[in-house]
C-alpha cells in the first residue's frame, strides 16, 4: 500500500471531531486537545485508552481500524528486521518513523527509539491521519 499523501485540508476537516472524540475518551477538556498534543505525555492517556479511542473513532467515522495499524503503517515497506532489531529501531526504521510521524516535533523522537515506546509519540494529528488513511483505503459503500 502506498503512503497516500494526506493534505492539511483533509486533516483540518476532521480534526475537530477527532479532538472531541479523544477528549470524550480521556475525560479531558476539548480545548486542551491540540493537533500536536501527545496523547500520553500531554493528555495522560495510557495504552489501554488507545483501544477506546480507536473504537470511538471507528464509530464516529464509520471506518475499521485494525489493531496495530499505526505501527504497521509506520514500518511501511521495511521488513520487520529492517525496522527494528532487539526492540530498538534501526537507523532506517527511525528515518521511516520520522517520515511517517511527520506531525510529531522532531525533538520528541530521541535516538535510540525503543519499539515499545513508539506509542508515546502519537499525537491527536496521528490519529486524524489514521482515520483519513482508513477512509481512503475503504471505498464508500
Amino acid at each position: 500500500m502506498s503512503n497516500t499523501n494526506i493534505t492539511t485540508e483533509e486533516i483540518s476537516a476532521i480534526l475537530p471531531k477527532v479532538a472531541d472524540t479523544i477528549a470524550d475518551a480521556l475525560g479531558c477538556d476539548a480545548a486542551d486537545v491540540k493537533p500536536d498534543s501527545s496523547l500520553i505525555g500531554d493528555l495522560g492517556a495510557e495504552s489501554i485508552d488507545f483501544l477506546d479511542i480507536v473504537f470511538r473513532l471507528e464509530r464516529a467515522f464509520k471506518v475499521k481500524i485494525p489493531r496495530g495499524k499505526i505501527i504497521e503503517d509506520a514500518r511501511g515497506t521495511l521488513a520487520e528486521s529492517e525496522f527494528e532489531s532487539g526492540g530498538t529501531l534501526t537507523p532506517a526504521g527511525e528515518q521511516r518513523l520520522r517520515e511517517f510521524l511527520s506531525e510529531v516535533p522532531g525533538d520528541r523522537i530521541k535516538s535510540p527509539v525503543k519499539a515499545a515506546e513508539i506509542a508515546k509519540l502519537f499525537t491527536v494529528e496521528t490519529f486524524a491521519k489514521m482515520v483519513i488513511r482508513q477512509q481512503k483505503a475503504t471505498p464508500a459503500a
